[in-house]
């Protein structure tokens, strides 16, 4: 996925030569300190940031999110993110599977599974942040994909969304997809990770 990987910010190097193979139905997380890379490397496999030197290879292209081919086959959950607060859930999850003729994900059950059902009428801008947090994670994994690209995942759920999450990644493991994650949580890196990348 990436070899000799290094970004250089402000003159100084963020990370320098990085490797991180990640197999279908494995996990990597990215762990560390605020600041230390993390985001910046799921950027750089995402092909929204370019980095100083190395190479970057996401299910056999060079990432660039302009193209549709590559963002048919990654989907990701980046810290920048959004949802359209005068949509609903329910109408949220229609918009997203109308763009994918191939996707058989029913949103009434996928809102059910996350605790949503509820909520599927409300506009998102009256949701908590953890029920959004809920709805951004159903978004990413709902579409068709092959690598899932996480960051923070588990930020403002509680306690049982964390469990959630943990079972959604589970399950997407299980499916085949190649997740990277970067994570403050132990517990979901520990339930979860084949490997980790620790950033300082």
């Amino acid at each position: 996925m990436v070899a000799d990987l290094g970004v250089e910010v402000d003159g100084g190097w963020l990370f320098r030569g990085l490797a991180l193979t990640v197999a279908a139905g494995e996990c990597a997380a990215l762990t560390g300190p605020n600041g230390a890379g993390k985001s910046t490397l799921l950027r750089c496999l995402y092909g929204v940031q370019d980095a100083t030197e190395g190479s970057v290879s996401v299910c056999g292209q060079r990432p660039d999110e302009r193209s549709t081919a590559f963002r048919r086959a990654v989907s990701v959950l980046l810290d920048d993110s959004a949802l359209f607060d005068e949509l609903t859930p329910r109408q949220h999850l229609d918009l997203l599977l109308r763009s994918f003729p191939d996707a058989v994900a029913d949103p009434v059950a996928l809102l059910a599974s996350a605790g949503l059902d509820h909520r599927a009428s409300v506009p998102v801008a009256r949701l908590s942040a953890g029920q959004r947090r809920r709805l951004l994670l159903l978004g990413a994994t709902a579409r068709p994909h092959q690598v899932l690209l996480l960051d923070e995942p588990e930020r403002a759920l509680d306690t049982a969304g964390r469990d959630w999450l943990a079972g959604l990644v589970e399950a997407e493991l299980a499916g085949g997809t190649a997740v990277v994650t970067a994570s403050h949580h132990p517990a979901l890196v520990d339930r979860v990770a084949d490997s980790v990348v620790e950033f300082s």
